[in-house]
């Protein structure tokens, strides 16, 4: 199953002329396309799913999201591969 992950955007830029951010999964920071959510802004949160935000979410949502991937053990992908 393909899920989206709430992210938490610190940081938007443009990057070869897209929409990127930095966006934070739970203490997890990782790059996102923005293109889909251009009027996203910094402290706002968006769905995310491989690399791209596809909507922009309210926070309480995104917590409730969260937390029950996590509940769901399915924010494997979020973690840092082995050093």
């Amino acid at each position: 199953m393909c899920l989206g992950i709430p992210g938490k955007v610190v940081e938007t830029y443009r990057e070869h002329d897209v929409l990127m951010g930095k966006v934070e999964f739970g203490g997890i920071f990782k790059r996102v396309c923005l293109e889909h959510v251009p009027e996203v802004q910094v402290d706002e949160y968006v769905l995310v799913h491989v690399g791209f935000a596809l909507s922009r979410i309210d926070e309480n949502e995104a917590q409730r999201v969260f937390e029950f991937l996590d509940q769901m053990n399915q924010l494997d992908e979020l973690e840092a591969p082995p050093s």
